[in-house]
């Protein structure tokens, strides 16, 4: 595809998150053109979106000037909470029972004449549940093989931190370059977005992502969470004491962007167990209402001052990388951007500093079409396509910043090597076979 990169040796991160030299690394559209065509730009167009990367089928025609213009999703909760986690093979199957709904519906209420009416086609290609991927990735590439439009293949995570510059008048919107934070339930990672397809990871957990993190305390303190173990952990919190429970912020002792939500998940485990057992209560026994808040408010009260940590250190690490005059920008996305304790807490940090905080709607923080439909719009204004192949990448990290002081060095090169792209220079809208 047009917007996938040759594989270039980059240094070895330790984080998940990063690029090792293995598959593919993450888009740049360096070199890209229209695979696959372009809408007309000269006019407002709209965009059918589809998202299946793991557990929600969702779709989307989001308009070229930010309007969002009809929305569909269909969640798999239900199917997944006896488990305790995603069954890949059901996610599967509930994808293809729902696409084609979700689809027609997302379309239907944007208004349009059938899915024929869309200027181009949308879909996230990676990273994700392969399985799940593909389901989404082809009926986004039979909606523009049959219609003859442009198809965009999308990465999931530059879906999330794109749509932070979503036209919104209650949310700051991000110039690049801007910081994101991007928190969700598989992926915790500190982000420098110099431009579409020019993403590094300053970075990214080294276990569990935060939304993981909040799953597994639900889970230890019996939570029903029907949505989710995010929302349950967030809303028995509200009546908890936030000091009552000790538990040790992760790595305070080590000054850089990774993350890590093993030692705090274990260490609340011990406390539940040793409370439990005070109690005289069995291993399964649900706590008291008053003591499940006051765990619950102590988890994310430490989950949130790792969060704070990790973004004191990314300030001082870009601070090489911001252009001259106006505020820095972070953008706060992912499904646990979601979460308001998250939001208040990170605003403050950010205003205390001097930085702005962009942060989506909470509905366009999870999973959904819109984000996938206005990533490819940012593609599609610099004059960018990608072949009508639904190749899908279950595996699709990032490169690994580089900090300003070792650009230069041997085995350290540098990543940023183009100026800044945005849709004012756009390339020529030219008509290339790949």
């Amino acid at each position: 595809m047009a917007s996938r990169t040759e594989r270039p040796t980059f240094k070895r991160g330790r984080a998940k998150a990063v690029y090792d030299g293995i598959g593919l690394a993450a888009p740049s559209i360096s070199g890209a053109s229209a695979a696959s065509g372009l809408p007309n730009l000269e006019r407002p167009y709209c965009v059918l979106g589809i998202e299946t990367s793991c557990d929600d089928t969702a779709a989307a025609v989001v308009r070229s000037d930010g309007a969002i213009l009809g929305e569909a999703v269909v969640s798999q909760h239900e199917i997944h909470a006896q488990f305790g986690g995603i069954v890949p093979g059901l996610a599967r199957d509930a994808h293809a029972e729902a696409i084609d709904e979700v689809v027609a519906l997302a379309v239907e209420r944007a208004g349009l004449d059938g899915v024929g009416a869309v200027d181009a086609v949308a879909a996230t290609v990676g990273p994700g549940l392969e399985i799940c991927l593909r389901v989404g990735a082809r009926k986004a590439v039979d909606v523009a093989e049959a219609h003859a439009k442009p198809f965009v293949a999308m990465h999931h995570l530059e879906a999330h931190c794109l749509i932070s510059r979503l036209p919104d008048p209650a949310s700051a919107r991000p110039e690049f370059p801007f910081l994101a934070l991007l928190v969700s339930g598989g992926h915790c990672q500190l982000l420098w977005i110099r431009g579409v397809g020019d993403i590094a990871v300053l970075g990214g957990t080294l276990d569990d992502a935060l939304g993981e993190a909040y799953d597994k305390a639900a889970r230890m303190l019996g939570l029903a969470a029907p949505t989710g173990g995010g929302p349950a952990v967030e809303r028995v919190a509200r009546a908890g004491d936030a000091a009552s429970i000790a538990l040790p912020v992760p790595m305070r002792q080590r000054k850089d962007c990774d993350f890590s939500y093993a030692g705090l998940k274990n260490a609340l485990r011990v406390q539940i167990n040793e409370r439990r057992e005070a109690l005289g209560l069995g291993e399964d026994a649900p706590l008291p209402d008053g003591d499940a808040a006051d765990f619950a408010a102590s988890f994310q009260r430490v989950a949130i001052a790792h969060v704070e940590d990790r973004l004191k250190t990314a300030f001082k690490a870009v601070a090489g990388d911001l252009p001259d005059g106006g505020a820095p920008t972070l953008a706060l996305v992912g499904g646990v951007a979601a979460n308001a304790e998250l939001r208040s807490r990170v605003g403050a940090l950010c205003e205390a500093r001097g930085w702005a905080l962009a942060v989506p709607a909470p509905r366009l923080c999870t999973d959904n079409g819109a984000m996938v439909a206005w990533a490819a719009i940012e593609k599609l204004n610099l004059g960018v396509s990608d072949a009508l192949d639904d190749e899908v990448l279950a595996r699709w990290p990032f490169r690994e910043w580089v900090p300003p002081a070792d650009r230069d060095a041997e085995d350290g090169p540098a990543i940023f090597d183009e100026a800044p792209r945005d849709a004012a220079a756009a390339p020529p809208r030219a008509e290339v076979a790949r």
